[in-house]
């Protein structure tokens, strides 16, 4: 390639990267990562509702896994909660603090949950690395449903009786 043709695109690319720097405001908002502010509970005909109240911030995407477990997020340790089975909900990209480092949960990380049918207890099992982890402790293995739910956000979990 010659030097005007290698001078020409040089400057072409130039004149591109700055049109695109300036197509995207330098101020422009990144979604937050959501916080933790409350957990409720409710028993309901046919399921136990588990509601995590979030903060503004992006939507998560919360998935969950039956395990035989409950293990400590980051530490691995086994996390001991009534339950015969157990239902471990992860919920990527949000968290149970703040930017400095102040936890944004006033309740406790570990209750019983006497009112329900079937789910018997919650617990925060992790909270690392914008990852929030929450353990539920249930009597019988049943199905479950988890989702979000936006203004304000907020993560559900249902589990059958």
């Amino acid at each position: 390639m010659s030097r005007p043709v290698r001078r020409a695109l040089l400057a072409v690319t130039i004149v591109l990267a700055g049109t695109l720097a300036a197509a995207v405001p330098s101020n422009a908002a990144v979604p937050g990562v959501p916080t933790l502010t409350g957990i409720r509970t409710g028993n309901n005909p046919g399921f136990d509702r588990i509601v995590l109240d979030l903060g503004p911030g992006a939507t998560p995407v919360p998935s969950y896994q039956l395990v035989d477990e409950l293990t400590a997020d980051p530490s691995g340790e086994i996390v001991w909660l009534t339950g015969e089975y157990f239902i471990n909900v992860t919920v990527p990209y949000a968290a149970a603090h703040d930017d400095n480092g102040n936890p944004t949960y006033p309740g406790p990380q570990k209750f019983r949950t006497r009112n329900l049918a079937n789910v018997m207890a919650v617990a925060v099992i992790g909270d690392w690395e914008a990852h929030l982890t929450i353990g539920l402790g249930v009597r019988s293995r049943t199905a479950v449903n988890v989702f979000t739910l936006t203004a304000p956000n907020r993560v559900v979990v249902d589990v059958a009786h």
